[in-house]
């Protein structure tokens, strides 16, 4: 059977409790669930990349106070 173009992928994901905790935080802050959450992190990642060809742009610092397990 043929599967639409349109049709979303399942993938199984595993997260530390912490990264979870904190991807769940800020769905709710954005009114996301944490499913389009994850989503929405992924598309900007792609758009970035695909835009620089770098994975996070030069000018961007991470935020060095965030300190999560994330193994």
């Amino acid at each position: 059977m043929a599967e639409k173009k349109d049709t979303k992928k399942q993938v199984p994901l595993r997260l530390s409790p912490k990264l979870y905790a904190a991807i769940a935080a800020w769905a709710e802050d954005d009114f996301r669930s944490v499913n389009g959450q994850i989503e929405y992190l992924l598309t900007e990642c792609v758009r970035q990349r695909k835009k620089t060809g770098k994975y996070v742009p030069e000018d961007d610092i991470l935020d060095a106070h965030l300190e999560l397990d994330f193994e």
